[in-house]
């Protein structure tokens, strides 16, 4: 696959600034607190911040290639035997999917969309960084965001842990684990036709190709980038497998009499997760969130239109599968009961049938309300 990054192409993405002495770091080097860039001496002597410990930052920042590599490694290298994981790993039992289950295996996902993953993609939450956004500030631009220097942060940089204060405090998508979708299609839905309503940074694809039992994947996505990078692999992996790519919103296709004159009543699986609505916010104009600008719009015309969709496509014995969280704290400004809005929109048209947990799922949420992943099955 002409897509894979490499780990020079990674570092090469950040392009880490050259290397200064202890005192031109203290002198240069700025912190960002939200909007407000504030000289690093000047922030580090008002927060009273040890230079002990900026030491010890310095040196952290001065090896910095060293943490690069192990983040690439576990989060970016593919290995070849995890490429068809499906003839290696038995699925998961359909009470006890977890989306961590066997994480390496996200990392062809992670590693062909890397660049939305761990940049493009942004947080719903205010003043929330993306990953790649921290890492270029702090290598490239001599910017320190104000999470380095708190205490929790400076308690893992003194146990020489930095590589946890970038893993854990900044914004990535989430990326449902194509082994959950694998393990659902083995144990539970057993597709051969299936259609999913977006792409999901391509893990839908791999996840239900994967399995024995597709054999012809349809898909649709607003990213032109996630468009072109699934078909290919679904080219490179699965060169047998019958496959169609759409790039456009979901609620349009039920528009297009070729769509709907070729797929009319034709799939077994209809699956997805879909946005949570304002918890993450994707690149381009044609995102839900972009187009629709208030929760119950969105809800009217991108969810239902979807819904919708999915019940015209799907053959008399089809199943729709998603799987949701509802989420809301204090620091999103407003509270969404997404599964109970959303299903009882699914309800209009669906029976429920299932109802099963998700463990685990990484999705960026606040401290103050955990959410709690469902898989629902519809018929």
């Amino acid at each position: 696959m002409n897509s894979i990054i490499e780990l020079s192409d990674f570092v090469n993405e950040i392009h880490p600034a050259k290397p200064v002495t202890f005192e031109q770091f203290i002198q240069t080097y700025k912190v960002r607190v939200g909007k407000n860039i504030i000289p690093l001496k000047t922030y580090a002597t008002k927060k009273s911040i040890k230079t002990e410990n900026l030491v010890l930052l310095f040196s952290d920042i001065t090896n910095i290639e060293a943490y690069l590599e192990r983040f690439y490694n576990m989060s970016l290298f593919i290995k070849d035997e995890n490429v068809h994981f499906g003839e290696h790993y038995k699925p998961m039992k359909t009470k006890q999917i977890n989306n961590n289950q066997e994480p390496l295996l996200k990392n062809l996902i992670r590693n062909l969309h890397f660049k939305h993953i761990l940049e493009l993609t942004k947080s719903g939450i205010e003043n929330v960084p993306t990953y790649m956004d921290v890492l270029k500030d702090l290598l490239r631009d001599r910017i320190i965001d104000y999470k380095i220097l708190t205490p929790s942060s400076l308690f893992y940089i003194e146990k020489r842990r930095f590589g946890s204060v970038l893993s854990s405090y900044y914004f990535r998508a989430s990326i449902l684990n194509p082994y959950v979708i694998y393990s659902l299609n083995e144990n539970l839905l057993k597709g051969a036709k299936i259609f999913t309503p977006t792409l999901g940074w391509s893990s839908y694809a791999y996840g239900f190709l994967e399995s024995s039992f597709a054999k012809e994947y349809v898909g649709t996505d607003v990213i032109p980038d996630v468009c072109k990078k699934t078909d290919q692999l679904i080219a490179d992996l699965y060169p047998s497998v019958k496959k169609d790519i759409y790039c456009k919103p979901s609620e349009d296709l039920a528009k297009s009499k070729r769509f709907m004159n070729k797929y009319e009543n034709h799939f077994d699986v209809v699956f997805f997760s879909p946005p949570y609505y304002k918890l993450e916010l994707y690149e381009g104009k044609n995102q839900s969130t972009n187009k629709y600008k208030t929760y119950q719009d969105w809800l009217d015309k991108y969810w239902d239109a979807t819904i919708q969709l999915c019940k015209q496509v799907l053959s008399k014995n089809g199943k729709l599968c998603y799987i949701l969280s509802g989420y809301g704290s204090s620091n999103t400004r407003e509270q969404y009961d997404l599964i109970k809005d959303m299903n009882s929109i699914t309800t209009k048209y669906f029976k429920q049938t299932h109802d099963l947990p998700m463990y685990n799922k990484n999705v960026h949420v606040t401290t103050h309300k955990q959410p709690s992943e469902r898989i629902l099955i519809f018929s």
